[in-house]
């Protein structure tokens, strides 16, 4: 197993990581059990002039994060009900990240599984159907649950600790670029990579198979 990405790794253009992070591994462990999982969806989230990005409207503490050093965690409470977590980029006052969507499940599925079913006994949740595997990390909430990832973990080093994403040499079949999802401005840019024809991707959609650019 070769070890976590270097914080060179980051410190480049947002959409030369997020291609780059198709195919590697989120890790987290916790209480001495670990968790693993293929990523194998991501969306880029690239400065002030995005304003789909935490960073619209300048710095706050909220944000400080995106504007620290790459490399590092940001994690975040998504309308309250899901802690979601990226990977900070570009160099330190240019805030940038890449919001992981979706992942394979490699390693501690089970784990996975019994933290999905937890969360989903909960007051207001509903279902009650075994998930299959490449439902456990579908969705960036439903990965943050599997994985065990909550606010604690906001601005953890990427490269070292206890949240790290590693390179095991895992290549995607093909990338599909698309529009972002889930989101209500900025949706029209195609800062969205995913593995052509996974099963964990958590929508289908149609895009193009090439790098995009940012603005």
């Amino acid at each position: 197993m070769d070890g976590p990405l270097p914080r060179s790794f980051y410190a480049r253009p947002t959409l030369d990581v997020l291609e780059g992070l198709i195919g590697k591994v989120l890790a987290h462990e916790m209480r001495g059990r670990r968790a693993a999982g293929i990523i194998v969806e991501a969306e880029a989230y690239i400065g002030e002039s995005d304003p789909a990005c935490h960073a619209a409207p300048g710095p706050t503490p909220r944000n400080a994060p995106l504007y620290g050093p790459p490399g590092h965690a940001y994690v975040y409470l998504n309308y309250g009900l899901h802690y979601l977590v990226n990977a900070v980029t570009e160099p330190i006052g240019r805030p940038a990240a890449v919001l992981i969507r979706a992942l394979e499940p490699l390693e501690g599925a089970g784990l996975m599984r019994r933290r999905r079913n937890q969360a989903r006994r909960q007051p207001g949740r509903r279902g009650d159907r075994p998930f299959g595997l490449a439902e456990l990390c579908r969705g960036p909430g439903n990965l943050s649950v599997a994985l065990g990832i909550g606010p604690s973990r906001n601005t953890a080093d990427l490269t070292t600790g206890a949240l790290v994403i590693e390179d095991h040499g895992i290549q995607p079949d093909g990338l599909v670029w698309s529009p972002r999802i889930g989101i209500r401005v900025g949706a029209d840019r195609p800062w969205r990579c995913h593995w052509d024809g996974h099963q964990a991707v958590s929508r289908a959609q149609a895009g193009f198979r090439g790098p995009q650019q940012s603005d």
